[in-house]
């Protein structure tokens, strides 16, 4: 029975670790008919949910590489548009937040990591998708928000994904007239097991649910928002 993606090919950045967003949008995009690649930068860990993916009937290509640099990103998406033919759908979903401190005691080392992981990786990943999906007729790129107002503690995160937001905006204009959607996902809390473990909640139900995120991820690669491009989709479970 055909499903929504079928015969889509769609790259999905961040799938490293067991139990966290990536697995849970690669696995959705699966469960509608695409072909996946994914890709993060520690290769064991890529390898190892490829195997998991693929345990679920998945098809599945690890593509390990340090997304923040120009050559290994390029070389990556030339592989998988070897490998498929194509790519369609790109997820960057690289990054996270790993500088927690005053924005005076950030160095310049904490900003550019920050910058680094989460905007510099999703420009040069959008960048060479772009490329590729206007040279085969369209496609969607859906990068990652955050929901809510910024918070203390965080200052270089905060900005790198409120340049998400530009960046989603600004390759949406450009896409406008060569097929390419662009939105981006902004979740609130979610129920990963790494933030379950960090912070140790009383109870998850104000939380997001990886799923949740999944769906939402699926529906904008999907045909069924055809009609949706500049957006960011705020998926903040009850924690509104």
């Amino acid at each position: 029975m055909a499903t929504g993606l079928d015969g889509k090919c769609a790259l999905v950045t961040g799938v490293s670790g067991s139990g966290q967003v990536g697995v849970a949008v690669a696995q959705a995009l699966a469960d509608l008919g695409a072909s996946l690649a994914i890709s993060a930068r520690n290769r064991a860990n890529v390898e190892a949910r490829a195997a998991e993916l693929r345990s679920r009937d998945a098809r599945v290509l690890a593509l390990p590489a340090d997304l923040t640099n120009e050559q290994q990103v390029n070389e990556a998406i030339d592989r998988m548009v070897r490998e498929y033919g194509r790519i369609d759908i790109l997820v960057n979903l690289a990054g996270g937040l790993t500088r927690y401190k005053p924005a005076v005691e950030h160095s310049l080392d904490d900003w550019q990591h920050e910058m680094n992981n989460n905007l510099l990786s999703s420009f040069l990943c959008s960048r060479a998708g772009f490329v590729r999906m206007r040279d085969s007729g369209g496609g969607t790129i859906i990068n990652f928000a955050r929901a809510g107002l910024p918070q203390a503690n965080m200052v270089a995160y905060n900005c790198a994904k409120a340049g998400i937001e530009a960046l989603t905006r600004t390759f949406a204009l450009e896409g406008r007239d060569v097929g390419i959607r662009v939105n981006a996902v902004a979740p609130g809390l979610v129920d990963t097991e790494s933030n379950i473990a960090a912070m140790k909640p009383k109870d998850l139900k104000h939380w997001a649910k990886r799923d949740d995120v999944a769906q939402a991820v699926a529906f904008l690669a999907s045909d069924a928002s055809a009609g949706v491009t500049g957006q960011v989709l705020a998926v903040t479970g009850w924690g509104v």
